[in-house]
């Protein structure tokens, strides 16, 4: 987003983000981000409230948005979220570090790649009209 600002094209990137039906934004609140970047975030949420799905996984809140973004602004995204949001809130471990400290994860991710591409013949016989 903040590459399309400079140029005066943030529309354009917002319309290209909205082609998809679905928006998932992870990991909002891990890294501080600049201003152009939160405004960028409520461009997009703006533009997808009532018209597209809208997915955020955050280890904030959504009443501490206003930490990584000017209060207004975080108000008016959390509002537009939070409308007819479906919230999931979760508590405990993280689920990849317990299965990683198990043994899982991203062995057992990589052992279905590998069995998945073993099925694959790399060179299929050409197919006739």
């Amino acid at each position: 987003m903040r590459a399309h600002h400079t140029d005066g094209s943030v529309t354009r990137a917002v319309a290209k983000i909205l082609r998809a039906e679905v928006v998932v934004v992870d990991g909002i609140g891990l890294l501080s981000v600049a201003t152009d970047a939160t405004e960028g975030l409520y461009r997009v949420v703006d533009a997808a409230y009532e018209k597209r799905f809208v997915a955020i996984s955050s280890n904030l809140h959504p009443a501490g948005f206003d930490e990584l973004m000017p209060k207004t602004l975080a108000t008016a995204t959390v509002d537009r979220l939070l409308h007819h949001a479906h919230v999931c809130q979760t508590s405990g471990d993280s689920v990849r570090l317990t299965q990683a400290l198990a043994g899982k994860g991203v062995i057992r991710l990589f052992e279905c790649a590998i069995r998945l591409f073993s099925r694959i013949d790399p060179f299929p016989a050409p197919v006739r009209p």
